[in-house]
């Protein structure tokens, strides 16, 4: 069981880019499938999740508004569309499959597989 992410890169400051997440091995269908980041010196945090369908999403505040998660079961694929990019979004985006339940969405912990993770870096 695999998940590949890929899309990150060098942006300046309000530009967007598309992170996607390609999971082999199974069939995700119904696995909530989340994003995290990981900046220089810091925790791993919670980014967004999407449950079983795109009309079930998660976001944490600091991106609300700016970024987008969606999945394409067909595809066994998921994605984070990241508009309006901040240097602060700065990190290493990880993405995660699991079946957490709605309380524990944000937890790291609740996830069981764990894609290698793509670098974005936004310049101001």
């Amino acid at each position: 069981v695999q998940l590949q992410a890929s899309g990150g890169g060098l942006v300046q400051a309000g530009a967007f880019l598309r992170l996607s997440c390609e999971a082999s091995g199974r069939d995700f269908s119904d696995y909530a499938i989340s994003w995290f980041r990981q900046a220089p010196g810091k925790e791993r945090e919670f980014v967004a999740a999407v449950r079983w369908s795109n009309s079930n999403t998660f976001y944490a505040d600091s991106v609300k508004g700016r970024f987008t998660i969606s999945r394409n079961n067909a595809k066994n694929a998921a994605y984070l569309q990241m508009n309006s990019l901040k240097p602060e979004d700065t990190a290493v985006y990880f993405c995660a499959a699991g079946r957490p339940i709605v309380s524990t969405i944000t937890a790291s912990s609740a996830y069981y597989y764990w894609g290698q993770g793509t670098n974005v870096t936004v310049s101001s």
